[in-house]
């Protein structure tokens, strides 16, 4: 592919846009379980301009992860271009130098932090904290935890329990249940493309040192692991039907049938490049699922 150094094209590749639907839809669900139980209590509750504001800060993060997860990756090795399976990186490939790729993750993590503050008004000081938290850890993911097997944890937190509940706090100042379950089902479908990715590179993982749970536990343990997070989320979203409302419950079944053809497909292809087609469908299976539970929720 021929890319010029620092152009747009090359921070657009950079940027991984594709990877933007696991950012939203902690939110859009988040937000969707505001808006229906903010009902009850009257047309002021729900706040837009936080919604959009969790929406913006989500995006924003998710691309500072990305490029602090293409830097890191090339300055310690990991990025190989002989061995690699996944998608071509900026910094690997030259697209993106890394002095410009330093001065891209500062000014992306401060516009996060920027686009972040104004939530204070809506959820109090301690939205500070929360946004502090997820900024640390969006770098220790790649520079630490990813190596110690922790990658899935971190997933299931900062792309389930964290954006969803914090979605819904910041509108109605307290988390049910049902929302806590419905952000652990949201964080088991996303880790989906973590364990594909991680399957994937399962070999060259061991070869770098990278320890994650797939390169710990086996292959057919990491194919397990991918049909078992489908099969949970589709069990915890039972909170839904017992809460009344039952098609955010069933339509999700769409995404289920899915992410079951792509799991069929890892394990017949099991090896290379071609996986990435699973990669890909994983992200389509990731944005079906928070269409279906959010139209369920909404159309009561």
């Amino acid at each position: 592919m021929n890319v010029k150094t620092d152009s747009p094209k090359a921070w657009l590749l950079a940027a991984r846009p594709k990877t933007l639907t696991g950012a939203a839809v902690p939110v859009m669900i988040g937000v969707s379980l505001a808006w229906v139980d903010s009902r009850q209590y009257g047309d002021d509750v729900f706040q837009w301009v936080a919604a959009l504001l969790c929406f913006l800060f989500a995006f924003i993060m998710q691309i500072d992860a990305n490029f602090i997860n293409d830097f890191f990756d090339f300055a310690n090795g990991t990025d190989d271009t002989s061995t690699r399976l996944g998608p071509r990186r900026a910094c690997a490939q030259g697209w993106v130098k890394l002095s410009s790729m330093k001065r891209a993750i500062a000014l992306t993590t401060c516009l996060a932090c920027v686009i972040g503050l104004p939530l204070v008004w809506f959820g109090g000081l301690e939205m500070i904290l929360v946004g502090a938290v997820c900024v640390v850890f969006c770098f220790l993911y790649t520079t630490h935890f990813s190596y110690l097997g922790l990658g899935d944890l971190l997933v299931l937190v900062f792309f389930g329990v964290v954006p969803v509940c914090i979605s819904y706090y910041l509108h109605l100042h307290t988390v049910t249940w049902q929302v806590f379950l419905a952000s652990l089902a949201c964080g088991m479908v996303i880790d989906a493309l973590l364990i594909v990715n991680n399957y994937r590179d399962r070999d060259t993982d061991r070869e770098a040192g990278k320890n994650t749970i797939i390169v710990r536990l086996g292959a057919e343990a990491g194919r397990q692991l991918y049909i078992g997070v489908g099969v949970g989320a589709i069990i915890l979203g039972g909170t839904f039907w017992m809460n009344g409302h039952p098609l955010a419950f069933f339509l999700p079944l769409i995404y289920f049938v899915l992410h079951v053809f792509t799991y069929l497909k890892i394990k017949r292809i099991d090896r290379g490049k071609a996986l990435n087609l699973c990669l890909g469908e994983t992200a389509r299976n990731i944005f079906i699922y928070g269409v279906c539970v959010s139209l369920g929720l909404l159309l009561v």
